[in-house]
Protein backbone atom coordinates (compact mmCIF):
# COMPACT_ATOMS: atom_id res chain seq x y z
CA UNK A 1 0.00 0.00 0.00
CA UNK A 2 1.37 3.40 -0.99
CA UNK A 3 1.65 6.08 1.68
CA UNK A 4 0.66 9.74 1.38
CA UNK A 5 1.93 12.21 3.96
CA UNK A 6 -0.23 15.28 4.54
CA UNK A 7 2.07 17.52 6.54
CA UNK A 8 -0.76 19.30 8.36
CA UNK A 9 -4.46 18.51 8.78
CA UNK A 10 -6.60 19.60 5.81
CA UNK A 11 -10.36 19.20 5.12
CA UNK A 12 -11.56 15.63 5.58
CA UNK A 13 -12.97 15.16 2.07
CA UNK A 14 -9.46 15.12 0.61
CA UNK A 15 -8.30 12.57 3.18
CA UNK A 16 -11.33 10.38 2.44
CA UNK A 17 -10.66 10.68 -1.29
CA UNK A 18 -7.11 9.38 -0.84
CA UNK A 19 -8.21 6.56 1.45
CA UNK A 20 -10.98 5.53 -0.93
CA UNK A 21 -8.35 5.21 -3.66
CA UNK A 22 -6.45 2.74 -1.53
CA UNK A 23 -3.74 4.96 -0.06
CA UNK A 24 -2.51 4.97 3.52
CA UNK A 25 -2.74 8.54 4.81
CA UNK A 26 -0.47 9.94 7.52
CA UNK A 27 -1.14 13.37 9.04
CA UNK A 28 2.10 15.07 10.06
CA UNK A 29 0.48 17.43 12.56
CA UNK A 30 -3.03 18.53 13.44
CA UNK A 31 -2.17 21.83 15.08
CA UNK A 32 1.15 23.27 13.92
CA UNK A 33 3.75 23.34 11.17
CA UNK A 34 6.39 20.64 11.19
CA UNK A 35 9.96 21.48 12.06
CA UNK A 36 12.46 20.71 9.31
CA UNK A 37 13.71 17.70 11.25
CA UNK A 38 10.18 16.35 11.71
CA UNK A 39 9.34 17.01 8.07
CA UNK A 40 12.35 15.03 6.86
CA UNK A 41 11.66 12.19 9.27
CA UNK A 42 7.97 11.86 8.38
CA UNK A 43 8.39 12.41 4.63
CA UNK A 44 11.31 10.03 4.14
CA UNK A 45 9.25 6.97 3.21
CA UNK A 46 6.18 8.65 1.72
CA UNK A 47 5.21 7.92 -1.88
CA UNK A 48 3.34 11.20 -2.16
CA UNK A 49 3.21 14.38 -0.08
CA UNK A 50 0.65 17.15 0.34
CA UNK A 51 2.71 20.07 1.64
CA UNK A 52 1.95 23.44 3.22
CA UNK A 53 3.62 26.77 2.44
CA UNK A 54 5.47 26.47 5.74
CA UNK A 55 7.17 23.24 4.60
CA UNK A 56 10.56 24.02 3.11
CA UNK A 57 11.52 21.40 0.56
CA UNK A 58 15.07 22.50 -0.16
CA UNK A 59 17.79 20.21 -1.53
CA UNK A 60 18.42 18.66 1.88
CA UNK A 61 14.76 17.80 2.40
CA UNK A 62 14.34 16.52 -1.16
CA UNK A 63 17.46 14.37 -0.90
CA UNK A 64 15.93 12.67 2.14
CA UNK A 65 12.91 11.49 0.13
CA UNK A 66 13.46 7.84 -0.70
CA UNK A 67 10.20 6.95 -2.49
CA UNK A 68 8.40 10.20 -3.22
CA UNK A 69 6.97 10.75 -6.70
CA UNK A 70 4.86 13.86 -6.11
CA UNK A 71 4.72 16.90 -3.83
CA UNK A 72 1.32 18.57 -4.09
CA UNK A 73 1.61 22.05 -2.58
CA UNK A 74 -1.53 23.18 -0.78
CA UNK A 75 -1.23 26.67 -2.27
CA UNK A 76 -0.96 28.48 -5.57
CA UNK A 77 2.55 29.67 -4.68
CA UNK A 78 5.45 27.24 -4.55
CA UNK A 79 8.45 29.28 -3.41
CA UNK A 80 8.81 26.85 -0.49
CA UNK A 81 9.88 24.07 -2.88
CA UNK A 82 13.04 23.80 -4.97
CA UNK A 83 11.03 22.81 -8.03
CA UNK A 84 13.99 22.42 -10.38
CA UNK A 85 15.81 20.12 -7.99
CA UNK A 86 12.67 18.08 -7.35
CA UNK A 87 12.33 17.60 -11.10
CA UNK A 88 15.94 16.41 -11.30
CA UNK A 89 15.05 13.80 -8.69
CA UNK A 90 12.02 12.64 -10.66
CA UNK A 91 9.51 14.27 -8.32
CA UNK A 92 6.49 16.06 -9.77
CA UNK A 93 5.45 19.29 -8.05
CA UNK A 94 1.87 20.58 -8.29
CA UNK A 95 -0.03 23.55 -6.92
CA UNK A 96 -3.64 24.78 -6.66
CA UNK A 97 -4.17 27.59 -9.22
CA UNK A 98 -7.55 29.16 -10.10
CA UNK A 99 -9.35 27.84 -7.04
CA UNK A 100 -8.29 30.57 -4.63
CA UNK A 101 -8.47 33.46 -7.10
CA UNK A 102 -11.73 35.00 -5.95
CA UNK A 103 -11.16 34.46 -2.23
CA UNK A 104 -7.77 36.17 -2.39
CA UNK A 105 -9.05 39.02 -4.55
CA UNK A 106 -11.83 39.59 -2.01
CA UNK A 107 -9.24 39.86 0.75
CA UNK A 108 -7.18 42.33 -1.31
CA UNK A 109 -10.15 44.63 -1.81
CA UNK A 110 -11.24 44.14 1.79
CA UNK A 111 -7.81 45.23 2.97
CA UNK A 112 -7.87 48.21 0.61
CA UNK A 113 -11.23 49.33 2.00
CA UNK A 114 -10.22 48.74 5.60
CA UNK A 115 -6.96 50.64 5.16
CA UNK A 116 -8.38 53.53 3.13
CA UNK A 117 -11.48 54.04 5.28
CA UNK A 118 -9.98 53.51 8.75
CA UNK A 119 -12.00 50.42 9.66
CA UNK A 120 -9.57 49.32 12.39
CA UNK A 121 -9.29 52.75 13.97
CA UNK A 122 -13.07 53.09 13.92
CA UNK A 123 -13.60 49.68 15.46
CA UNK A 124 -11.12 50.47 18.24
CA UNK A 125 -12.76 53.84 18.89
CA UNK A 126 -16.18 52.27 19.39
CA UNK A 127 -14.91 49.37 21.50
CA UNK A 128 -12.92 51.70 23.75
CA UNK A 129 -16.05 53.67 24.66
CA UNK A 130 -14.53 56.87 23.27
CA UNK A 131 -17.00 57.32 20.42
CA UNK A 132 -18.91 60.50 21.26
CA UNK A 133 -20.99 60.74 18.11
CA UNK A 134 -20.64 61.86 14.52
CA UNK A 135 -18.07 64.58 13.84
CA UNK A 136 -17.26 66.42 10.58
CA UNK A 137 -13.62 65.33 10.47
CA UNK A 138 -13.74 62.05 12.36
CA UNK A 139 -11.40 59.44 10.82
CA UNK A 140 -11.53 60.79 7.28
CA UNK A 141 -10.37 58.29 4.67
CA UNK A 142 -9.93 58.02 0.94
CA UNK A 143 -12.48 57.50 -1.85
CA UNK A 144 -12.05 54.80 -4.46
CA UNK A 145 -14.05 56.44 -7.23
CA UNK A 146 -11.88 58.23 -9.75
CA UNK A 147 -8.63 56.95 -8.25
CA UNK A 148 -5.90 54.97 -10.02
CA UNK A 149 -5.57 51.39 -8.82
CA UNK A 150 -2.21 49.83 -9.65
CA UNK A 151 -1.94 46.07 -10.05
CA UNK A 152 1.56 44.60 -9.73
CA UNK A 153 1.26 41.21 -11.40
CA UNK A 154 -1.75 40.78 -13.68
CA UNK A 155 -2.25 37.06 -13.31
CA UNK A 156 -5.52 35.47 -12.27
CA UNK A 157 -5.64 37.05 -8.81
CA UNK A 158 -4.38 40.43 -10.00
CA UNK A 159 -7.02 40.58 -12.71
CA UNK A 160 -9.78 39.50 -10.31
CA UNK A 161 -8.71 42.23 -7.89
CA UNK A 162 -8.73 44.77 -10.72
CA UNK A 163 -12.31 43.83 -11.65
CA UNK A 164 -13.40 44.51 -8.11
CA UNK A 165 -11.55 47.84 -8.01
CA UNK A 166 -13.09 48.80 -11.37
CA UNK A 167 -16.54 48.20 -9.88
CA UNK A 168 -15.69 50.86 -7.27
CA UNK A 169 -14.95 53.35 -10.05
CA UNK A 170 -11.18 53.05 -10.20
CA UNK A 171 -8.95 53.48 -13.24
CA UNK A 172 -6.75 50.39 -13.68
CA UNK A 173 -3.05 50.35 -14.52
CA UNK A 174 -0.90 47.25 -14.30
CA UNK A 175 2.69 46.07 -14.35
CA UNK A 176 3.33 42.64 -15.84
CA UNK A 177 5.95 40.79 -17.87
CA UNK A 178 3.42 40.23 -20.62
CA UNK A 179 0.78 42.42 -22.22
CA UNK A 180 -2.73 41.25 -21.29
CA UNK A 181 -4.85 42.28 -24.26
CA UNK A 182 -8.13 40.71 -23.14
CA UNK A 183 -7.69 42.22 -19.67
CA UNK A 184 -7.02 45.63 -21.19
CA UNK A 185 -10.07 45.43 -23.41
CA UNK A 186 -12.33 44.28 -20.58
CA UNK A 187 -11.35 46.92 -18.01
CA UNK A 188 -9.68 49.58 -20.17
CA UNK A 189 -6.56 48.75 -18.18
CA UNK A 190 -3.21 50.19 -19.22
CA UNK A 191 0.14 48.39 -19.04
CA UNK A 192 2.86 50.60 -17.58
CA UNK A 193 6.37 50.27 -16.21
CA UNK A 194 6.79 49.58 -12.51
CA UNK A 195 8.15 53.07 -11.94
CA UNK A 196 5.18 54.62 -13.77
CA UNK A 197 2.76 52.52 -11.74
CA UNK A 198 4.38 53.57 -8.48
CA UNK A 199 4.37 57.23 -9.48
CA UNK A 200 0.73 57.39 -10.61
CA UNK A 201 -1.25 54.94 -8.46
CA UNK A 202 -3.39 55.93 -5.49
CA UNK A 203 -3.75 52.27 -4.53
CA UNK A 204 -1.11 49.60 -5.15
CA UNK A 205 -1.95 45.91 -4.86
CA UNK A 206 0.72 43.22 -5.14
CA UNK A 207 0.04 39.92 -6.94
CA UNK A 208 3.36 38.60 -8.24
CA UNK A 209 4.88 35.29 -7.12
CA UNK A 210 7.99 35.36 -4.96
CA UNK A 211 11.12 34.69 -7.02
CA UNK A 212 14.71 35.92 -6.98
CA UNK A 213 13.61 38.73 -9.29
CA UNK A 214 10.62 39.82 -7.19
CA UNK A 215 12.37 39.73 -3.79
CA UNK A 216 12.10 43.34 -2.51
CA UNK A 217 10.55 44.37 -5.81
CA UNK A 218 9.24 47.30 -3.81
CA UNK A 219 12.31 48.70 -2.11
CA UNK A 220 13.50 51.90 -0.44
CA UNK A 221 14.65 53.42 -3.72
CA UNK A 222 11.62 52.86 -5.93
CA UNK A 223 9.03 53.41 -3.21
CA UNK A 224 10.25 56.99 -2.96
CA UNK A 225 8.63 57.47 -6.38
CA UNK A 226 5.16 56.74 -5.02
CA UNK A 227 2.51 59.42 -4.72
CA UNK A 228 2.03 60.95 -1.32
CA UNK A 229 -0.88 59.35 0.50
CA UNK A 230 -0.81 56.03 -1.36
CA UNK A 231 -2.44 52.89 0.04
CA UNK A 232 -0.45 49.64 -0.33
CA UNK A 233 -1.95 46.15 -0.23
CA UNK A 234 -0.01 42.87 -0.14
CA UNK A 235 -1.73 39.50 -0.39
CA UNK A 236 1.10 37.80 -2.33
CA UNK A 237 4.29 37.17 -0.35
CA UNK A 238 5.80 39.34 2.36
CA UNK A 239 9.31 39.30 0.92
CA UNK A 240 8.19 41.25 -2.14
CA UNK A 241 8.17 44.44 -0.04
CA UNK A 242 11.14 45.75 1.90
CA UNK A 243 9.21 46.02 5.15
CA UNK A 244 11.80 48.26 6.83
CA UNK A 245 11.40 50.81 4.04
CA UNK A 246 7.60 50.51 4.18
CA UNK A 247 7.61 51.20 7.91
CA UNK A 248 9.60 54.39 7.38
CA UNK A 249 7.14 55.57 4.72
CA UNK A 250 4.13 54.77 6.92
CA UNK A 251 5.67 56.75 9.77
CA UNK A 252 6.41 59.72 7.53
CA UNK A 253 2.88 59.74 6.10
CA UNK A 254 3.98 59.27 2.50
CA UNK A 255 2.09 55.98 2.65
CA UNK A 256 -1.35 56.75 4.04
CA UNK A 257 -2.03 53.16 5.04
CA UNK A 258 -1.17 49.56 4.28
CA UNK A 259 -3.12 46.33 4.35
CA UNK A 260 -0.99 43.23 4.84
CA UNK A 261 -1.95 39.57 4.75
CA UNK A 262 1.63 38.30 4.40
CA UNK A 263 4.97 39.15 6.01
CA UNK A 264 8.69 38.93 5.31
CA UNK A 265 9.42 36.54 8.18
CA UNK A 266 6.02 34.94 8.53
CA UNK A 267 4.64 34.09 11.02
CA UNK A 268 6.80 36.69 12.76
CA UNK A 269 5.49 40.23 12.27
CA UNK A 270 7.68 43.28 12.82
CA UNK A 271 6.90 44.98 16.13
CA UNK A 272 6.61 48.36 14.45
CA UNK A 273 3.60 47.13 12.45
CA UNK A 274 1.88 46.01 15.64
CA UNK A 275 2.09 49.52 17.05
CA UNK A 276 0.88 51.33 13.92
CA UNK A 277 -2.71 52.52 13.60
CA UNK A 278 -2.47 52.94 9.83
CA UNK A 279 -1.72 49.29 9.08
CA UNK A 280 -4.34 46.54 8.79
CA UNK A 281 -2.85 43.16 9.66
CA UNK A 282 -4.35 39.79 8.74
CA UNK A 283 -2.96 36.29 9.50
CA UNK A 284 -2.56 35.08 5.89
CA UNK A 285 -6.28 34.70 5.22
CA UNK A 286 -6.16 35.05 1.42
CA UNK A 287 -7.74 31.69 0.63
CA UNK A 288 -9.47 31.20 3.98
CA UNK A 289 -13.04 30.31 3.06
CA UNK A 290 -14.65 26.94 3.70
CA UNK A 291 -15.31 26.44 0.00
CA UNK A 292 -11.85 27.45 -1.19
CA UNK A 293 -9.80 25.48 1.31
CA UNK A 294 -11.88 22.35 0.66
CA UNK A 295 -11.47 22.73 -3.12
CA UNK A 296 -7.71 23.23 -2.69
CA UNK A 297 -7.48 20.06 -0.61
CA UNK A 298 -9.45 18.09 -3.19
CA UNK A 299 -7.23 19.28 -6.05
CA UNK A 300 -4.05 18.49 -4.11
CA UNK A 301 -5.35 14.98 -3.41
CA UNK A 302 -6.35 14.48 -7.04
CA UNK A 303 -2.85 15.48 -8.16
CA UNK A 304 -1.30 12.94 -5.80
CA UNK A 305 -3.68 10.21 -6.95
CA UNK A 306 -3.01 10.93 -10.62
CA UNK A 307 0.77 10.78 -10.30
CA UNK A 308 0.84 7.71 -8.06
CA UNK A 309 -1.45 5.89 -10.49
CA UNK A 310 0.84 6.69 -13.40
CA UNK A 311 -1.27 9.46 -14.90
CA UNK A 312 -0.53 13.09 -15.69
CA UNK A 313 -1.05 15.58 -12.81
CA UNK A 314 -3.92 18.04 -13.14
CA UNK A 315 -1.96 21.19 -12.26
CA UNK A 316 1.79 20.61 -12.51
CA UNK A 317 4.24 23.40 -11.72
CA UNK A 318 6.38 24.10 -14.79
Amino acid sequence: MKTVLITRKIPNKAIELLENQGFRVIIGSKTKSLTKEALIRKAKNADGIISMLSDKFDKEAIDALQRCKVIANYAVGFNNIDVAYAKEKGITVTNTPDILTDATADIAIGLALAAARNFIKGDELVRSGKFNGWAPELLLGKDFKGKTFGIIGAGRIGQATARRAKAFGCKIVYYSRKKKTDFENELKAKKVSLNKLLATSDFISIHVPLTEKTFHLLNKENMQRMKNGVVIINTARGEIIDEKALIELLKSGKVFAAGLDVYENEPNVKREFLKMKNVVLLPHLGSATFETREAMAKLAAENVIAVLKGKKPLTPVD
